[in-house]
């Protein structure tokens, strides 16, 4: 709960695996009564998983596994408010292993009732899934018999049926592709185009439907649509991947790329079918826009107009877009922390206008209580945190339905209404005073700790411009795949039930572009480097130029855990250097990295070309450069400053960070204030150097960039430093010069008071 975690709980209790529908209920509620109300942990990041049981076992007293578990989650649901509902979806067919048609069939089947009962989430292999209403009308028919218990010889038909049908499972490969499709109607091509990202026929399909329905727009709105509606669907169902629903999207604007010049002669091109207008933008001082770009792309899989207005932009320019296109909703997107303000003062602006249109908010740092206590009580039409990209539809579809939407916005304001009260209720977090606090900070024995000191040459400042292949020893894979909203990590993900086969497809085309990139040397990855003498002076931590102390260059200014956890200190990050007042000498380093304003370049040129597939792809594998390029300079400083040079570290033990030492990031948990990256940037001379900005919200242009400080202490970990007091705050604020409000603003997330 400290680390914002969710929890999966299995309906075990003292007696063993709840098989029952009672059982199921009455453990999952009794868990979610001791979570709740005695641990306090938050409803909606409980996950119950009542037992997948396998059913056709032969066993009468199994029959009932499959419909218990769908009703129970429907009871669950009702019963324990918030909270989500998962199951291993294979379990279900296990009597049915070597018969791969069938299990997929029951799957599907398996999923479909499961999902409208309310199930959440399923393990189950996507790649091999059968879509539902695709299903073989006798093997459904048979199928569904079992999974909802309609008779006591249903298991008994379901195995003879697939005895009679098993030789269909040795014809299932193809030793080429399967062109049979083509021979479909045009309408139905586009279709099958559509939902398996297939854009080699696009535009020959695109004009056979042209000139069989006469005008272009007629194709968009007709065939193309209603092939995207199919898209939609089967990813709201959970039975398409992010990654699928990109290529789709690919395949789209390539059949509408072809028939735009048509439109333009007729000069009619109204898009009068289409379900809405969104306008989405990263705010002013924030450049991430992977996130978003996902956003856009789905939403325009589903017949939405989405205007994308980019990273960094104004309120101002933001509502001015609003106006102009008459958007039906907006989209406000941010990654760092000083953007949660950003769109607070966004939401006051439209209710001073007068907007009535819903708005939604996503990014990494944004949460469904931020949202509920700081936002939505700026703006009184729905505000609507959205955590990912699969979910943005459903709410879009929802907030704006003629019937259900008076339902869902009432059901969302009482459940905001209920978050605001339950902080209101909580109070002031108990906090130590900030002198109670720092007495009990890290206490080491300064006269005996080991302090790693380099070489006087290896003092200050260090380029490095390493080789592509030079970087890509230092990938680490997994979050990759996050981006992409497939989790698992590298390389056990591609044998995962769910996601393993789409995991490995991606894997595959990001090693072509990987291969393209490294190449024609597309990317241009560089570094910059310092090392300083240093020690701390309470909170503080001073740098000098050399050994001598004679000329002070500055200080870094960190904070103090207040927050009282069992069996740890009271963390501060100026703990792990050696106090002034020991005589001793430490060290501190600082880094900029990045992977070049190439990486922006070459996904705005896939862009432009309706290639959003290839474009995120740029984008994420320029992520992971960035991050490798972080590792690459960590080994460089530590082999300057001595004690890296025997480290001896593989590969994994380095994605596993086993090595000595720590490089926390400004903005990051063990030091919220992002402009501690304003003396980073003085040190390293970062835009001369390597062409890395700051933006006002002190966010990095380019965006795939990382920067940090080096610690070398042996115990050096990271923390989070949690809630801080108002006597920290004012402490913190004449530290750095400012008036408090300055520093109420950059630690505004972090406030464990009404400010």
């Amino acid at each position: 709960m400290r680390y914002g975690a969710a929890v999966v709980v299995m309906a075990f209790d003292e007696k063993g695996q709840a098989a029952t529908l009672d059982d199921k209920v009455r453990i999952c509620e009794r868990a979610y009564k001791i979570l709740v109300n005695e641990v306090h942990f938050p409803a909606w990041d409980i996950i119950f998983d009542p037992n997948v049981l396998t059913l056709a076992t032969g066993m009468d007293e199994h029959n009932a596994y499959g419909l218990d578990f769908i009703d129970a989650v429907r009871e669950i649901k009702k019963r324990c408010p918030h909270a989500r509902t998962s199951g291993g979806i294979s379990n279900v067919s296990f009597s049915f292993r070597g018969n791969n048609l069938v299990r997929e069939a029951m799957h599907a089947s398996f999923l479909y009732h499961g999902c409208q009962a309310g199930l959440d989430m399923g393990i189950v292999n996507a790649g091999m899934l059968a879509v539902y209403d695709e299903i073989e009308p006798e093997l459904r028919e048979r199928v569904e018999a079992v999974v909802l218990n309609k008779s006591k010889n249903a298991g008994e038909e379901l195995l003879a049926h697939a005895e009679s049908i098993k030789d269909q499972n040795e014809n299932r490969k193809s030793e080429g592709p399967d062109l049979s499709w083509r021979e479909k109607p045009v309408a139905e091509r586009l279709t099958h185009a559509l939902v398996k990202g297939i854009g080699d026929y696009a535009e020959e399909d695109a004009e056979e439907a042209r000139q069989l329905l006469g005008r272009p727009l007629d194709v968009i709105e007709g065939p193309l649509m209603d092939g995207m509606k199919v898209v939609g669907d089967l990813f709201g169902d959970g039975k398409m991947f992010l990654p699928q629903v990109v290529k789709s999207a690919r395949v789209m604007k390539k059949a509408v790329a072809y028939l735009e010049p048509f439109m333009e002669k007729e000069k009619d091109a109204s898009g009068s079918g289409k379900r809405g207008t969104m306008v989405i933008a990263t705010v002013k001082g924030d450049v991430h826009d992977i996130g978003k770009n996902i956003v856009g792309v789905v939403l325009a899989c589903n017949n939405w107009e989405v205007i994308d207005l980019g990273v960094m932009v104004s309120c101002d320019k933001i509502l001015e877009a609003v106006a102009q296109h008459g958007a039906d909703v907006l989209g406000l997107s941010g990654l760092i922390t000083p953007s949660l303000d950003e769109m607070i003062d966004n939401a006051k602006e439209m209710q001073r206008l007068g907007l009535k249109i819903p708005l939604l908010i996503g990014g990494a740092t944004t949460s469904r209580a931020h949202t509920a206590i700081k936002i939505a009580p700026h703006y009184e039409s729905p505000v609507i945190q959205v955590p990912d990209a699969s979910l943005v539809v459903n709410v879009c579809n929802d907030v704006l339905h003629p019937q259900k939407s008076t339902k869902y916005i009432d059901d969302l304001k009482a459940d905001q209404s209920r978050i605001r009260k339950q902080y209101e209720e909580q109070g002031e977090r108990p906090l130590l005073s900030l002198s109670e606090a720092r007495s009990k900070g890290l206490n080491f024995d300064w006269q005996k700790q080991e302090i790693a000191s380099p070489l006087a040459d290896n003092l200050g400042t260090h380029y490095f411009e390493p080789s592509l292949e030079e970087v890509l020893e230092f990938f680490d894979w997994s979050p990759f795949f996050w981006a992409w909203e497939l989790k698992g990590t590298y390389p056990q993900i591609f044998e995962k039930k769910e996601s393993g086969e789409e995991a490995k497809k991606l894997f595959d085309q990001a090693q072509e572009l990987l291969q393209e990139i490294t190449e024609q040397k597309l990317f241009s990855c560089q570094a910059v480097v310092g090392l300083w003498p240093a020690h701390s002076c309470g909170d503080d931590v001073e740098l000098f130029s050399d050994l001598s102390k004679d000329h002070k260059l500055g200080s870094f200014c960190f904070v103090r855990r207040q927050q009282v956890i069992p069996n740890q200190p009271q963390f501060c990050l100026s703990d792990y250097i050696a106090p002034k007042s020991s005589g001793r000498m430490d060290y501190l380093g600082a880094f900029a990295v990045n992977a070049g304003k190439e990486v922006d370049i070459l996904a705005d040129q896939y862009k432009a070309q309706n290639d959003d597939f290839t474009s995120i792809l740029v984008k994420s594998l320029g992520d992971r450069f960035a991050e490798a390029t972080a590792e690459y300079a960590h080994k460089k400083i530590r082999d300057l400053w001595g004690f890296g040079q025997a480290e001896g570290l593989s590969k994994q033990d380095l994605i596993a960070e086993k090595y000595r030492g720590i490089r926390p990031a400004a903005g990051y948990p063990c030091q919220p204030d992002h402009t501690e990256k304003d003396f980073i940037w003085e040190l390293l001379n970062a835009k001369d150097t390597i062409g890395l900005e700051l933006t006002e919200s002190r966010a990095m242009n380019p965006g795939c960039s990382v920067s940090g400080l080096y610690f070398s202490h042996p115990e050096a970990r990271y923390f989070n430093v949690g809630s801080l007091g108002r006597d920290q705050v004012e402490d913190y604020a004449k530290r750095k010069g400012w008036e408090t409000k300055q520093a109420i603003k950059w630690l505004r997330p972090n406030l464990g008071f009404d400010a």
